[in-house]
């Protein structure tokens, strides 16, 4: 577990520093200006033609970079059992993924530089109200157009705990539009369950690996918290949140290219995207710095969410099983270190998760207001 969880660390530090030293190396070599021309001459001088090829040519070099590392995680969850998928299968979500990718960067680079060209002063703030609307239709359509591309979905043909869990979310005052169960076994070994999308599409989603090998009372426990998330209206908030680290993310941009063009004379003007690395630097260095704050939140609601499950199941011997058994079934690491846990993890560490949980059923802690201990 603990080997597991360190190499997922080490492959993840080494793909973030790829990215990183590879927008640093097209700023400080000028090749970003290459692929500019290079783009022109394919597009025929057509301006917008030329963001797409020149976002196309990114993404190429970005996967092509970034291959032996993908592959050394393909190999890495077949190492420890966690993953049955084939090579042939794996080729085909890369591609797949490269492709899905290339189209909303295409779409987010068109509408940022469509933003510069037609009002440079304020362009920012435009792209920013226009990357929230983005964000949220994403999220919505998620379920049903972005989850289908990748992974097999059908409705849950156990009535009784497609009832049970529909019954729950009502209690938690959540409309949803049904539950599917989730051919994750095709390419995983982990479980997982979610409650996904927005609105006219939020479903319940199982992973059959989850269905297979835990009983309806801990499928139960684990929904329990996924519906805390509603409950407690993290959504909405995380929407906040994301449109104020985006409003001060473009603002940054705004600001640092100005001074790259005014004061150091790396771009001739806001509009020419071979400044796009700088952008996209400005957005890796200031979700690197608030990576900590954002864990720290999200271990917020996390709790949160687990101390709403406790009060909507009828006991709390569900949710420690099933935590434990999610541990074991994903190698989750129980004990990190305070270091990891505070730079890497977004959730609680399992074995903090059921202390807790155990000390409710105790009286040890306290319950959110009109609630009491099931």
């Amino acid at each position: 577990m603990r080997r597991y969880n360190r190499t997922r660390r080490r492959l993840g530090i080494a793909d973030f520093l790829l990215g990183l030293a590879m927008l640093v190396v097209l700023l400080a070599t000028g090749w970003t200006a290459r692929l500019r021309d290079l783009a022109y001459v394919g597009a025929g001088q057509i301006y917008v033609l030329a963001v797409f090829f020149y976002v196309g040519m990114l993404t190429v070099i970005n996967k092509i970079l970034g291959l032996p590392l993908d592959y050394y995680g393909f190999r890495l969850e077949h190492r420890f059992q966690l993953s049955n998928q084939k090579l042939r299968s794996w080729a085909k979500d890369q591609v797949k993924g490269w492709l899905v990718g290339l189209v909303i960067a295409s779409i987010l680079v068109e509408l940022v530089y469509w933003t510069i060209r037609t009002e440079p002063r304020f362009w920012w703030l435009i792209a920013w109200a226009i990357f929230i609307v983005l964000f949220v239709f994403f999220a919505q359509i998620a379920p049903v157009v972005l989850f289908p591309l990748f992974y097999k979905f059908r409705p849950l043909e156990n009535d009784g705990l497609k009832e049970r869990l529909m019954r729950l979310s009502e209690r938690a005052g959540t409309r949803v539009k049904g539950v599917y169960e989730w051919k994750l076994s095709e390419k995983s070994r982990k479980a997982n369950a979610a409650l996904a999308g927005l609105g006219a599409t939020r479903r319940i989603i199982l992973a059959d690996t989850l269905l297979g090998k835990y009983t309806d009372d801990e499928i139960e426990a684990i929904l329990a918290h996924e519906l805390g998330h509603h409950v407690h209206r993290h959504i909405p908030k995380g929407i906040l949140v994301e449109a104020g680290i985006t409003f001060v993310g473009f603002w940054a941009a705004n600001q640092t290219l100005h001074y790259a063009i005014e004061r150091l004379h790396l771009f001739e003007q806001l509009s020419d995207f071979a400044n796009l690395p700088l952008l996209m630097l400005v957005s890796t260095v200031l979700s690197l710095l608030l990576m900590p704050a954002l864990n720290a939140y999200s271990r917020h609601n996390e709790r949160q969410a687990d101390r709403y499950s406790y009060t909507a199941i009828p006991s709390i011997e569900p949710f420690i099983s099933g935590m434990n058994k999610l541990a074991d079934q994903n190698l989750a690491e129980r004990r990190p270190s305070r270091l990891v846990e505070l730079l890497f993890h977004s959730h609680p560490p399992i074995a903090k998760r059921i202390q807790a949980a155990e000390a409710w059923a105790r009286g040890q802690l306290p319950v959110a207001s009109g609630q009491s201990p099931a």
